[in-house]
């Protein structure tokens, strides 16, 4: 039996778009890389899928979002109606068609994906939302207000979205954000290539349309805490304060000059404007070589990021193969072409210094894959007498972030474990706290935006049962 032209259709992969910039150029600049889709490239991208009756798609989605629903409207041209579809359940449609990996969520169950290219959902959705940021944003229906006043402590992916949610139930909410810019990790995590900054603020804008109230420069546990906030009137809150503790590996040199955090880094860089130096006036010290320790999507920012800040070298230096590194392929691909460097199945043992305390190399230790345990996974096992020096001049730590500890410990009551992450249930969001919800990174540890904007779903959904069973 021979496939249908409409079937022919159907199973064709419909590969990315390319770039704008040849990758030379692009690493030194912070345009945008990834290119959206053309409505061309929509439409016919849309039509690939297959409308199956299980959706299958829908069970890797953390917002729930209709995936069928909204490809078969941008399949027939109608971007309004699949924007309107998405915009039901996901608050940042323009973020999560950029930075949501939807190779591990919707595409990885997508039918087509068994024995083909998954229907590029991700993409579809950014061309839906950009267009409609391009063209006019239609707000959604609000409820009439219910005169309640509930918090949100952070304003990142996790609290814009339970702020979203809350909003169009009728309920007056604020959001409390820590620095001067409402966004989170993504207005100081993600650099600017890879999630605009006027993006990420055009979503703000459009929660702000909806009633919700952004005070910046507002950081509960130290002008107001999460049981002064309640005294005050509000009837319930939500914590998102997300995963901004980094962390170090513990070796010796750490505390020289030339070592930083990542989050300190991409947080200069992205939030304070380093790359705009000097019309703004926080300026980072790149030497000619520069080091990154992690494997991450965090750790690819910071690689690629420098080689924008004038780094004649970018390093990725990872304990583990290029298999197991947890960043996602198209941002390895995207590292790889823009020339940053790989040394992989090595880890640093030591950062040395100058007479001036200033890095200047770095003393490695170079590992080979183990026998492989239960599970099938080889662990990096250390090589005696492997030994070397890498020269360096800057290096940036990106193994990981644990949650901000201020909070956690200023609210009376609230159970954290022995990682410092606030307790909360799964299923909907309750802390140990009587109104107090908490979601995302803060919970879970360092996540994904789309799990941490699922968090928030959640937090929203269960705080609207707590306060109507007040009511009742």
């Amino acid at each position: 039996m021979t496939d249908t032209p409409k079937q022919k259709k159907q199973i064709v992969p419909n590969k990315a778009p390319m770039p704008a910039q040849d990758p030379a150029v692009r690493a030194k600049n912070f345009s945008e890389v990834a290119t959206g889709y053309t409505r061309e490239t929509a439409v016919a991208e849309a039509q690939r899928c297959l409308q199956c009756k299980k959706e299958p798609c829908r069970q890797g989605c953390p917002v729930e979002v209709d995936i069928p629903s909204f490809l078969k409207m941008a399949a027939e041209g109608d971007f309004a109606g699949a924007i309107a579809k998405i915009k039901e359940k996901n608050a940042l449609p323009a973020v999560c068609g950029r930075v949501c990996p939807q190779e591990n969520q919707c595409e990885k169950y997508c039918t087509l994906g068994k024995k083909h290219e998954p229907v590029g959902i991700g993409r579809v959705e950014r061309f839906c939302a950009d267009l409609e940021l391009e063209t006019g944003v239609k707000l959604p229906e609000v409820a009439p207000p219910t005169g309640i006043k509930v918090a949100v402590v952070g304003s990142g992916p996790a609290g814009l979205t339970c702020a979203s949610d809350l909003a169009k139930l009728g309920y007056k909410v604020t959001v409390f954000e820590a620095l001067h810019v409402a966004g989170g990790v993504l207005m100081y995590g993600i650099p600017e290539f890879r999630l605009p900054k006027a993006v990420v603020q055009a979503e703000v804008q459009n929660l702000k349309k909806l009633g919700v109230d952004i005070d910046v420069n507002s950081v509960v546990g130290k002008f107001s805490t999460v049981d002064e906030l309640m005294e005050a009137g509000f009837d319930a809150v939500f914590i998102g304060t997300g995963a901004g503790l980094p962390y170090f590996m513990k070796i010796p040199g750490e505390n020289l000059c030339g070592v930083y955090s990542a989050n300190e880094f991409l947080t200069r860089t992205n939030l304070m404007k380093a790359y705009k130096f000097p019309d703004y006036d926080t300026p980072i010290k790149i030497g000619a070589k520069v080091a990154v320790l992690g494997g991450g999507n965090v750790a690819m920012d910071a690689a690629r990021t420098a080689l924008r800040l004038g780094a004649e070298e970018s390093w990725i230096v990872y304990r583990r193969s290029d298999k197991e590194l947890p960043a996602r392929h198209e941002e390895v691909e995207h590292a790889h072409e823009e020339g940053v460097k790989f040394a992989l199945l090595t880890s640093p043992t030591r950062i040395n210094g100058d007479d001036s305390g200033v890095v200047k190399s770095m003393e490695c230790l170079k590992y080979e894959l183990g026998e492989p345990d239960a599970s099938g996974r080889r662990s990096p096992v250390a090589i005696k007498g492997s030994e070397y020096i890498m020269e360096v001049d800057t290096v940036v730590v990106a193994i990981g972030q644990g949650p901000n500890p201020l909070v956690p410990r200023t609210t009376k009551g609230l159970e954290i474990n022995k990682k410092g992450n606030i307790v909360a249930s799964v299923e909907t969001g309750a802390t140990s706290k009587p109104g107090v919800y908490a979601g995302g990174d803060v919970v879970t540890g360092a996540a994904t935006v789309i799990m941490a904007m699922g968090a928030g779903k959640i937090g929203a959904r269960s705080i609207h049962e707590y306060l109507q069973s007040k009511k009742a």
